[in-house]
């Protein structure tokens, strides 16, 4: 089975570049159509999109969020990262990785567990 691991700083203060990584096994992130995901819950809130990375290495990011975000892979280790600048506590969240087939952002069939990830000074 495919699983996925979230990873990186649970504090990161303002100002400063928000990094996690997902570690995938037990699939490629390479493999024909499939999409790979970052996806974050505000507390209290539904699930946002940030963006994702298609199995070609295309990247497709949130119109609000574009300016800010960016999703790298590296495929020797098969894992792909999010990079989220100039961040405020407004951006704390449960972030997720997972992967789908691209027909909508919100479907996915597989999760990893979620790591929470706060901004505060």
């Amino acid at each position: 089975q495919v699983q996925l691991q979230e990873s990186g700083p649970g504090l990161v203060k303002p100002s400063q570049t928000l990094s996690l990584t997902c570690t995938v096994s037990g699939g490629s992130i390479t493999t024909n159509n499939y999409y790979w995901s970052w996806i974050r819950q505000p507390p209290g809130k539904g699930l946002e999109w940030i963006g994702s990375m298609a199995w070609s290495g295309s990247t497709y990011y949130s119109p609000s969020l574009k300016s800010r975000t960016s999703i790298s892979r590296d495929t020797s280790k098969n894992q792909f990262t999010l990079q989220l600048s100039s961040v405020t506590p407004e951006d704390t969240a449960v972030f997720y990785c997972a992967r789908g087939s691209g027909s909508s952002w919100y479907v996915n069939d597989y999760w990893g567990q979620g790591t929470q990830v706060t901004v505060s000074a």
